[in-house]
């Protein structure tokens, strides 16, 4: 069985700035007029202990679950709706193995209860570039979506 140490040796996974969690950029497509790439893929280890933090992106992220713990991901929409989706392997429990999150959904993970690690990937296209990248501010979020307060504090950082 894979473990964590093993993936972060073998992708030499570091720090995600901002968010948390552990990530390797795999591809990036060409550079486009603007300067983005045309796609972009990253692989991501995130572990118990630590959460990815909330924050928005401009264009739609599909998210990919490949090994470990199912991730509860809470979706803040842009209409003020708010869910929780989950990346896993169960299928019949309503889990997912890809997940499209909207853009400009305020996206937030953490492993599930009771779970130590997931590995899982996320793609875009245009491909990612901090131009248009959103980080989560506690008090914002909470004014907006006031019945997930809990789970905004808890997926928060400064």
């Amino acid at each position: 069985m894979t473990t964590p140490d093993e993936l972060i040796a073998r992708y030499d996974l570091e720090p995600i700035p901002h968010e948390g969690g552990l990530f390797r950029r795999t591809w990036a497509g060409p550079e486009r007029p603007d300067g983005r790439p045309e796609g972009s893929a990253i692989v991501a280890l995130l572990t118990a202990d630590d959460f990815l933090a909330l924050h928005c992106l401009p264009t739609d992220e599909v998210w990919h679950f490949y090994l470990g713990d199912p991730l509860d991901l809470l979706l803040l929409a842009p209409d003020g709706t708010t869910r929780t989706a989950v990346l896993g392997p169960a299928l019949r429990a309503g889990q997912h193995v890809q997940l499209t999150v909207p853009a400009g959904t305020w996206m937030g993970a953490r492993v599930a209860p009771g779970g130590a690690w997931t590995f899982f990937g996320c793609t875009m296209a245009p491909g990612f570039t901090y131009e248009g990248y959103e980080h989560g501010d506690e008090e914002d979020l909470t004014a907006r979506y006031p019945a997930e307060a809990a789970r905004i504090a808890q997926l928060c950082r400064p």
